[in-house]
Formats: structure tokens, sequence, C-alpha cells
């Protein structure tokens, strides 16, 4: 039960990921892309 103080520095987005699948023989092939939401925190103090 530790109590944790934190301060919100930044709020970004990640870099792109890129997804690609593909079945081979089948003429199937989907690109999807990715980038995910983040909060950069600063952690003041911890206390337990």
């Amino acid at each position: 039960g530790a109590t944790v103080k934190a301060t919100i520095v930044a709020h970004g987005r990640g870099d792109k990921v890129r997804i690609f699948k593909m079945r081979r023989r089948k003429h199937y092939q989907k690109n999807q892309g990715h980038r995910q939401n983040y909060t950069e925190i600063r952690i003041d103090g911890i206390s337990a």
C-alpha cells in the first residue's frame, strides 16, 4: 500500500508501427498502421 505523487510532463504519440498481413496464393494483403498514445509523467515522491 504505497502512495505515489506524480506530475504530468507531456502527452504524445509513439512511433508508427506497420502491420502487414499476407496469405500466400490467396491474393490477400492487408496493410495497417498504429500509433500508441502515451502520457509522460515525473515521479515526485513515493511514501510507503
